[in-house]
C-alpha cells in the first residue's frame, strides 16, 4: 500500500506537521505539507513544507540557510498529524523561526497576557535576503 495514501489529508490536501528538535525535544515549529512535500522530505532527508501564503513547496532553509535535517518521520494515531524529529542547521544555537528565534513558540501566556520569553538570536533582516 502507498504510505502517502495512509495519511488523512484535509480538504485542501494538506496535513499539519510539527518539527521537534532531536536533542532537546523542543518544539521548533508548526507547518503544513501536501503529498509532494512529504514525499520530498522523505526522499531528501531535509524538511520540505507547503507554504500556504506562497502556494508552493518551501524547502526549509532555502532563503535563510537554516535547513532541517530529518531523522524521523512519524504519523499520529489518527493519521492526521505528522511529527518530524530534526536537527536545525546553520546557527548555534539553532534558529527555526523567521523572527530569528530558536522556536516559533516564544510567547507564553502569563496573567492573561502574552509575553515574549525567548530572545532573538539573529536579526531577521540579516537572515532573509
Amino acid at each position: 500500500m502507498d504510505w502517502l495514501a495512509q495519511v488523512k489529508w484535509n480538504d485542501d490536501g494538506l496535513v499539519p506537521v510539527i518539527a521537534q528538535e532531536q536533542g532537546t525535544k523542543d518544539v521548533l515549529m508548526f507547518a503544513w505539507m501536501n503529498r509532494e512535500a512529504l514525499a520530498a522530505t522523505a526522499e531528501r532527508g531535509q524538511a520540505v513544507y507547503f507554504s500556504r501564503s506562497r502556494q508552493r513547496l518551501w524547502h526549509k532553509g532555502e532563503e535563510s540557510g537554516h535547513f532541517q535535517q530529518v531523522h524521523d518521520i512519524r504519523l499520529d494515531c489518527d493519521a492526521d498529524v505528522v511529527l518530524l524529529t530534526v536537527t536545525q542547521h546553520d546557527h548555534d544555537p539553532a534558529i527555526a523561526c523567521h523572527t530569528g528565534r530558536h522556536s516559533c513558540f516564544f510567547q507564553r501566556l502569563e496573567a492573561g497576557q502574552w509575553h515574549t520569553v525567548e530572545p532573538v538570536l539573529k536579526d531577521p533582516e540579516s537572515i532573509y535576503r
